[in-house]
């Protein structure tokens, strides 16, 4: 993390009573792989990185929470008591975490705060999360005396994302901030909720984002079509085989059996997802044995998917990746939902800077701008920093 406390206590210091308080930080994500698997009932592999947000927080001993963005130099004033709360998003987040931790009986008290962030915008790692897991782990140390374990925590985020953000996430970007561990990534079953740490110390490897710097505007509407697909092939299989309550549940051949009852894209979509499942599990087995090479192949079938079969890429994606796959990179595909964002790509070392210059080259001469460069670290979860 490049952000520092001195950076956060400086400004906090400045527009509040010359006193300090106490400093929290939670982390952005990746995803490895497991991709449009959520919603499906499926596994997820993220990690937490260095980037983040940083918050010093001092209760002031009224009902008032006094907020300062570092970042967009932007100051509020809001009331615990106020059902409505602040109009401006990166205060609503805040907001949003005080009513849900009041909701779990949290007695949380005015305070004064000040925060920033280092999390590239516009890169799908989840700076929002950041922020709400910052403040979730602070209101639970400074009101609750730790009680609330972490689950719940992460649920706290994703709640005021849906009751006052008004967007309807899982639980995988709360989930890798709150329980980020350095080195290690983490297998989230969606259904069940259980995880488990893999070794992530890909030594000879680098983990490295491209930013295309484009969205494309389908991202929304494409996002529920695909998952009425899903719904749609699992409607099918439940007729055959009742306990089928999501494409979790589903093989090849159950989709292969029930092809003439659905329509050829809702089986291609159906196809990626169990496809995905497998090849998180495959990249488990690879991780344990130390074999990246194995986990870049798995990488590189995932793109194809959500390429071809998922039809959620784009013609600068799949640029991307074709720029890694002919400069040698070990694995290379989308990350996030699609249409736009990040490519996550392993590679070796001694390829590190060919490929870089080259995918920054053959980009601009493409699209006329330079894809933007994020190297990734592992790192840890929401924590106290003093």
């Amino acid at each position: 993390m490049k952000l520092t406390v001195d950076d956060v206590r400086s400004r906090f210091v400045e527009h509040f009573d010359g006193t300090t308080g106490s400093v929290y930080a939670s982390p952005g994500r990746i995803n490895l792989i497991g991709e449009h698997t959520d919603y499906n009932g499926g596994f997820v592999f993220p990690g937490a990185v260095t980037q983040g947000v940083i918050a010093e927080i001092k209760p002031n001993g009224t009902r008032k929470v006094r907020a300062y963005s570092i970042d967009l130099k932007d100051y509020v004033e809001f009331s615990l008591d106020d059902e409505k709360g602040p109009s401006a998003t990166h205060f609503r987040f805040i907001f949003g975490v005080c009513r849900e931790m009041m909701k779990l009986g949290v007695p949380v008290e005015g305070f004064n705060t000040a925060f920033a962030g280092d999390v590239p915008l516009g890169a799908g790692m989840s700076s929002s999360a950041a922020l709400e897991s910052t403040y979730a782990y602070a209101l639970n140390d400074l009101f609750a005396d730790n009680k609330i374990d972490k689950f719940t925590l992460a649920k706290v985020g994703q709640a005021t994302e849906h009751n006052y953000i008004g967007c309807n996430c899982g639980i995988m970007d709360q989930f890798a901030s709150v329980f980020g561990k350095a080195g290690s990534l983490m297998r989230l079953d969606c259904r069940s909720l259980e995880f488990k740490y893999f070794p992530f110390d890909p030594k000879g490897y680098k983990l490295v984002l491209l930013n295309s710097q484009v969205k494309h505007d389908l991202a929304s509407s494409a996002y529920n079509d695909r998952r009425k697909s899903c719904e749609n092939v699992v409607a099918a299989m439940k007729k055959h085989w009742p306990n089928v309550d999501s494409l979790r549940d589903a093989t090849y051949d159950m989709l292969d059996e029930v092809r003439p009852e659905v329509s050829e894209e809702d089986a291609l979509r159906a196809k990626y997802v169990i496809g995905e499942k497998y090849r998180v599990l495959e990249v488990c087995v690879a991780l344990e044995e130390g074999d990246y090479e194995e986990v870049g192949k798995k990488m590189y079938e995932t793109h194809y998917g959500l390429s071809k079969e998922y039809e959620v890429s784009c013609p600068e994606l799949d640029f991307l990746n074709d720029v890694a796959h002919s400069c040698g990179v070990t694995g290379s595909r989308i990350m996030g939902g699609g249409f736009g964002g990040c490519t996550i790509n392993l590679v070796s070392d001694d390829l590190y800077a060919n490929f870089i210059e080259t995918a920054k080259k053959a980009y601009k001469e493409k699209f006329g701008k330079e894809p933007i460069v994020i190297d990734v670290v592992i790192g840890d979860g929401s924590r106290k920093l003093c």
